[in-house]
């Protein structure tokens, strides 16, 4: 079985429709997003209603829970409690209600998805974590692979029983060792902050247990015209180049 695994998608409509676009020609048998579908970019009504209309499961992002509970914004920087305030007036009635009904995890075929870090938090980082704590989390997990997003940085962090690797992933196909669990980070498809602009996702292939990474190029341009349009602010349209 192939399975795409996406995330933080932040409202970018054109980088989301040609990774569905991909996803489509690469016939995979299921979709999964990692929350942050919303925030920064300038279409999230639209990107929330291809979701719903695919019926992708999602889990929430920091970026959702902001939006159903405003004290989070609290938490944020400048620019991105801004963009939310923004983002929220985007938002239809009836999609701020499907906001509300994600939870904080999901099992999907038998991997566990959380956009920020396992078992089920929205908000944390995994780069916060020590290497005790990985430790703690890896033996805690009664699944093999944790898909997880919100970094925006595609990233592989493994453990055998005794030790931790991470290391990036790169574009391209990795074969995952069946003695090892894995916290692997899907990257972003909206807002890439790796040093490559494409938008990023990854295919999981559950039968050659292996991980695909793709590198999708989209319209930049246009994002970043209408994100200045909008109103948010400047730093969100500059940094996606």
């Amino acid at each position: 079985m192939r399975l795409a695994i996406i995330s933080d998608i932040h409202g970018n409509l054109e980088a989301f429709s040609q990774v569905l676009a991909d996803v489509d020609r690469a016939e995979v048998d299921g979709i999964a997003s990692l929350g942050d579908n919303i925030g920064y970019g300038p279409d999230p009504e639209e990107v929330v209603h291809l979701i719903r209309e695919r019926n992708i499961p999602s889990v929430m992002g920091n970026h959702e829970l902001a939006v159903v509970d405003t004290t989070c914004l609290d938490c944020m920087n400048p620019s991105a409690r801004q963009s939310l305030v923004l983002t929220k007036q985007l938002l239809s009635p009836g999609t701020v209600d499907y906001i509300d009904t994600l939870t904080h995890s999901m099992t999907f075929h038998k991997s566990l998805c959380v956009h920020g870090c396992p078992p089920d938090s929205v908000i944390t980082y995994l780069f916060q974590l020590t290497t005790s704590q990985f430790k703690e989390l890896f033996l805690a997990m009664e699944a093999k692979i944790c898909f997880v997003g919100h970094t925006h940085y595609p990233q592989i962090i493994s453990f055998d029983g005794e030790e931790i690797a991470s290391f990036p992933l790169r574009e391209g196909e990795l074969t995952l060792q069946k003695n090892l669990q894995y916290f692997i980070n899907v990257g972003s498809v909206g807002q890439p902050r790796d040093g490559n602009n494409n938008a990023k996702y990854v295919i999981w292939d559950t039968s050659s247990q292996s991980i695909e990474m793709r590198f999708i190029p989209y319209d930049i341009a246009t994002t970043a015209r209408k994100i200045l349009e909008v109103g948010f602010p400047e730093s969100n349209a500059t940094r996606l180049w």
